[in-house]
C-alpha cells in the first residue's frame, strides 16, 4: 500500500485534491489507520484516479464523474455525453482561434502605428448602386460580433437570391450603421449588387430588399488583402490618414468585396470611409 503522499506523487495529484475525493466519496481510501488516521491506497487504485483525472479534465462535474466511474452511467448515455462535450470543445477551440486572430490584428495595428501612407489612400466619389440585401443587429462593431452575424446573412442573401431567379451583377457589400435601440448595437447590411427591379424580391422562404445605395460625394479608400478578421491594421491606417489629411469621418465605412476566393486569406477588399472637409 502507498501512503497518501506516495500515491499523490505516483498520480501526479496532490494531497489535497485526494482528501477532497475522499470527502466526497469519489475516490475513497483503501485502508485508514484507526489510529493515526492516515490513508492509505493501492495500486490498482491508480486506475480509478486516471479515469476521475480524464473525465474532470473533460469538464465533466464531479458528480458526472462519480456516476460513470461507478457505472451508473449507460454506454449510449455515456456516448452522447462525450459527444456533446466533444463539441463544446470544439466550439471553444474556434472561439479561442477567432480571438487569436483578433490578437494579431490588434498586434499588427500596433506595429503599424506611424506608418502613414502616402499613396495608399485615394479619395474618390463613389456612385451609387442598386444592391440586394439582407439586415440583422450585431451586439456591437467589434470583429468577434461582426463576424457571427454577417457569415450567415450573405450565406441566406445568396440562396434567396437563387430561389428567386436574381444573379448577382457586381460585387459584396458590406455596411453598418448604429441601431435604433442604442446600447452601441450595430445594424448589419450584408448586400450584394444586382439588377433587379426596385422592390422586394421574395422566394419561398424569406425576402430581400432590393434598394439603391447612396453615392458618396466623398470616400477616402484603402484596399485590404486577405481575411476581414485581419482588416483592422488596414482601418487604422485609413482612420490615421483622414485626420491628418484634414478630413472627418461621417459613417462607418463600407466594405466592397472586389475579390472572394474560397480561401479568405486571399480575399480583396476596398474599405470606403464617406468623409467630409474638417
Amino acid at each position: 500500500m502507498f501512503t497518501i503522499g506516495d500515491f499523490a506523487r505516483h498520480g501526479r495529484v496532490s494531497v489535497r485534491m485526494l482528501r477532497h475525493y475522499d470527502a466526497t466519496g469519489l475516490l475513497r481510501p483503501a485502508h485508514v489507520d484507526p489510529a493515526s488516521g492516515y490513508r492509505h491506497y493501492t495500486a490498482a487504485q491508480l486506475a480509478r484516479l486516471n479515469r476521475i483525472i480524464a473525465l474532470k479534465d473533460l469538464g465533466f462535474t464531479l458528480q458526472q464523474v462519480r456516476d460513470i466511474v461507478d457505472e451508473k452511467v449507460g454506454a449510449e448515455e455515456l456516448r452522447g455525453m462525450l459527444r456533446l462535450r466533444r463539441a463544446e470543445l470544439e466550439t471553444a477551440m474556434a472561439a479561442a482561434s477567432a480571438r487569436l486572430v483578433q490578437v494579431e490584428a490588434r498586434l499588427r495595428a500596433i506595429e503599424s502605428e506611424g506608418h502613414m501612407p502616402t499613396n495608399d489612400v485615394v479619395i474618390k466619389s463613389v456612385p451609387a448602386i442598386r444592391v440586394a440585401e439582407l439586415i440583422a443587429t450585431a451586439a456591437s462593431y467589434e470583429p468577434e460580433d461582426i463576424g457571427p452575424v454577417i457569415g450567415p446573412l450573405y450565406c441566406e442573401l445568396f440562396r434567396l437570391l437563387g430561389s428567386a431567379g436574381v444573379t448577382p451583377a457586381g460585387p459584396g457589400v458590406a455596411y453598418y450603421e448604429d441601431a435604433p435601440e442604442g446600447g452601441g448595437r450595430i445594424r448589419v447590411h450584408a448586400a450584394v449588387q444586382v439588377a433587379a427591379p426596385l422592390q422586394d424580391g421574395a422566394s419561398r422562404d424569406g425576402a430581400f430588399r432590393v434598394l439603391d445605395l447612396p453615392s458618396l460625394g466623398q470616400a477616402a479608400t484603402i484596399v485590404h488583402r486577405g481575411s476581414m478578421d485581419t482588416a483592422l491594421p488596414t482601418a487604422q491606417i485609413l482612420a490615421r490618414w483622414i485626420d491628418a489629411n484634414g478630413y472627418r469621418s461621417t459613417g462607418y465605412p463600407r466594405e466592397i468585396n472586389l475579390e472572394c476566393p474560397e480561401n479568405q486569406d486571399d480575399w480583396v477588399t476596398e474599405l470606403q470611409a464617406p468623409v467630409t472637409r474638417a
